[in-house]
């Protein structure tokens, strides 16, 4: 399932393996990033265990939706990342590949770059709440984050650029929603402060 975008354009329809144990330790690999990625909600809710004593009854109240707001932003960050990001990057790394040269991924190789286009693309969609979250404790406001506007767009591209392999594909579908959802947590921030 986590290879299907890249096996649709292998042009054997197989990855290889160039390590003696990668056969054996990439699903190890694969399950143990999976369960983590899966008890999220969990580990989010121990956090909030530790964290909420603390707090006073107005902060509590914010907890829960935003506790369920950045799961569920995290999942849906990551199915972006599957469903639209992988079939159009490899793609385009299908087809810039040279003549004379046969596409063949090695799968610890291929779960690496999954992993971190996973996590890039889950923190990336959780820029609402963080967005949310600095208003709500006042570091800042609304108004001074929409006049960083120029920088967080820049900002944005530098961090795509980063996180994303070398292709141009890649790095304008983390930042484009990137930016987005800044846009999406100034909205909300601005909601918020009028109540």
């Amino acid at each position: 399932f986590v290879a299907a975008p890249l096996m649709a354009h292998l042009p054997s329809g197989n990855m290889i393996a160039t390590e003696v144990a990668s056969p054996f330790l990439t699903p190890f690999k694969l399950a143990a990033f999976t369960s983590v990625y899966l008890s999220i909600p969990f580990l989010l809710h121990q956090v909030w265990g530790f964290v909420s004593p603390g707090l006073y009854l107005r902060e509590k109240k914010f907890a829960l939706p935003l506790l369920v707001s950045s799961t569920v932003l995290f999942y849906v960050g990551m199915a972006f990342a599957y469903y639209l990001v992988f079939p159009l990057v490899f793609q385009f790394f299908a087809s810039v590949t040279p003549d004379g040269v046969t596409m063949m991924t090695d799968i610890n190789r291929y779960l690496d770059f999954v992993l971190k286009m996973f996590l890039a693309f889950g923190v990336a969609f959780e820029i609402p709440v963080a967005t949310f979250l600095l208003v709500l404790s006042g570091l800042t406001t609304p108004q001074a984050m929409a006049q960083k506007r120029p920088y967080v767009v820049v900002g944005c591209f530098v961090g795509a650029m980063l996180l994303t392999p070398p292709d141009v594909v890649s790095q304008v579908l983390l930042a484009g929603p990137t930016w987005v959802l800044f846009e999406i947590g100034i909205f909300l921030a601005r909601a918020a402060t009028r109540h």
